[in-house]
């Protein structure tokens, strides 16, 4: 009676024969979830926060179906693994770009999190074998694992290749000769088969990433630039036709068992625990010592870069960017450019370039001040996505623009003031506060100084404001313009007694940003206008 009511609860494998195809497949997934989550994120500007919410309920929602499924079926296998790779990239770059969660810490967070789950299948199951995925209980931990691995694979791939310098091909190339060496060790040294294939597993999502990577990124980042657009469905199409061969000639379908498989042999137990224990001291040696070496390096051409920028000692720790982003001020300032004589198609090239040179120095840029990066990066993402939007919006592109500008600015500026020079200005702010800017020269030496410091509050609610503006949420703008007059008005004894002809000048700013926010008919130019005169008159006296 027992054992008919075990049989009951018995399913058919629901995951594929480890076949070539099924290698094949998990790389072209892998290269989708890279360049399908940029597809989303920049060509159709949702952002990476919206990108991942869509992505998550997607997967959720496929996954649903399959667990309904009492058998492998391979189009809503694929589906759920193509979905599960963009939602697992996208929780790491969530981490890293929203919240500044080091790629060191996601690392260690992710492969914990991996190997708990493991110990819990194992203990629970005592097998890992995905060759015998035939309960509930088996199927959400398989689950589980993919998505900490899909997650994991991000953070190492993207540790090594984007903030450690060696680049998308290198890591490529790196984590293909890795596979070779385990594919040897299985075949020849008699490596367990369940633990190559979940090494094989985790280090396919970087190979697939730095594939998709050389085929969509621009030709000037060493790529072929075809793009996400058409990388997303060239390789989605290759699933397709795969999956549709496999689902007619059933080559990756298991063969129905009539119980499932519980024990591993146990004269193999103890082999296999001494080869995982070998295979994660071996990862460890060679992981972390790559790290101190690459570190190391980027340490000593960073130190050398920002000695040569600043010519002293004297750079404070608040401003260790200070004079390395002039390169980048100098793109975004030539597409506002380019977006204010409506010439979108330079505006595009020029997102490629800052892309380009955004990458290639991030891992000097980082290791000087992580915080700041992981700042001016979303920023950057914000003006990448805006002016590679399918429909580019001027208004957002140009509020984008200027966010990123203004962050670019404060973090590069110091370095202007220690060379007795100021910074560059974005075109905006020459065109709309040039007569402002006129009349502030002439004051300079009698107020120079006596607000500075003391307008940085007002600083940040007014680019929260320009966020608010780019994101259409304009209850949060209105909000903000209370904010701002709440806090104006309170500080307008202390302000006022320090250099009262300067506070009249920035208080007639902001009574036009106030009243620009609070507009029955709210209109978007009018009040980025009128936000940016007010912060070029507030950067320039607080500075």
């Amino acid at each position: 009676m027992e054992l008919n009511q075990s049989k009951l609860k018995i399913l058919l494998n629901k995951v594929p024969q480890v076949t070539i195809f099924f290698w094949i497949i998990k790389v072209l997934c892998t290269t989708v979830g890279e360049t399908f989550a940029d597809f989303i994120n920049f060509n159709l500007g949702f952002g990476l926060s919206v990108t991942t919410i869509i992505m998550g309920l997607a997967f959720f929602f496929v996954l649903i179906f399959q667990f309904k499924a009492t058998k492998y079926v391979p189009s809503l296998y694929w589906l759920t693994v193509v979905l599960i790779s963009v939602f697992g990239t996208l929780v790491t770059d969530n981490l890293t770009d929203n919240i500044g969660v080091p790629l060191e810490v996601s690392t260690i967070v992710f492969s914990v999190l991996l190997g708990v789950v493991f110990l819990l299948w194992y203990l629970s199951e005592k097998t890992l074998s995905i060759h015998s995925i035939y309960t509930r209980k088996r199927e959400v931990y398989y689950w589980l694992t993919i998505l900490f691995t899909f997650a994991l694979g991000t953070a190492v791939g993207d540790l090594f290749s984007e903030q450690l310098g060696l680049g998308y091909l290198n890591t490529g190339l790196a984590v293909l000769f890795i596979n070779a060496c385990v594919f040897l060790a299985w075949k020849y040294l008699k490596l367990d088969g369940i633990l190559a294939f979940w090494i094989a597993y985790i280090l396919t999502r970087p190979l697939g990433a730095s594939l998709g990577d050389y085929l969509s990124q621009p030709k000037a980042n060493g790529a072929l630039g075809l793009g996400t657009t058409v990388t997303s469905i060239i390789f989605l199409l290759a699933i397709l036709v795969i999956i549709v061969f496999l689902a007619v000639t059933k080559l990756d379908v298991t063969v129905k068992n009539e119980m499932p498989q519980t024990d591993e042999p146990n004269r193999n137990k103890k082999n296999v625990l001494t080869q995982t224990i070998a295979v994660l001291c071996i990862f460890l040696v060679v992981g972390i010592g790559g790290y101190i070496e690459l570190s190391n390096h980027i340490s000593s051409t960073s130190t050398a870069a920002s000695s040569q920028s600043i010519g002293s000692d004297n750079q404070s720790q608040a401003n260790k960017l200070a004079g390395q982003l002039t390169d980048f001020i100098k793109i975004e300032n030539d597409m506002l450019n380019n977006i204010a004589s409506n010439d979108f198609a330079s505006a595009k090239k020029g997102a490629d370039d800052l892309e380009h040179q955004w990458d290639a120095a991030e891992p000097k840029l980082r290791k000087l001040d992580g915080k700041a990066w992981t700042q001016i990066d979303g920023t950057v993402d914000i003006v990448l996505a805006a002016t590679r939007s399918s429909s580019p919006d001027a208004s957002k592109s140009k509020a984008a623009l200027n966010n990123s500008l203004g962050t670019l600015n404060d973090a590069n500026h110091s370095a202007a003031t220690q060379n007795d020079s100021s910074p560059t200005p974005t075109p905006a702010e020459k065109s709309q506060t040039e007569a402002s800017t006129e009349k502030g020269k002439s004051q300079d030496a009698a107020s120079h100084n006596k607000l500075a410091g003391q307008l940085t509050d007002f600083i940040k609610i007014e680019n929260d404001m320009l966020n608010d503006i780019s994101s259409n949420d304009f209850a949060a703008v209105k909000k903000g313009a209370d904010d701002l007059e709440h806090q104006w008005d309170t500080s307008e004894p202390k302000l006022r007694k320090a250099d009262g002809k300067t506070w009249t000048q920035i208080d007639g700013t902001i009574d036009v940003v106030l009243a620009a926010a609070r507009s029955s008919k709210f209109d978007t130019g009018k009040s980025i206008s009128a936000i940016y005169s007010s912060l070029a008159v507030l950067k320039r006296e607080n500075n």
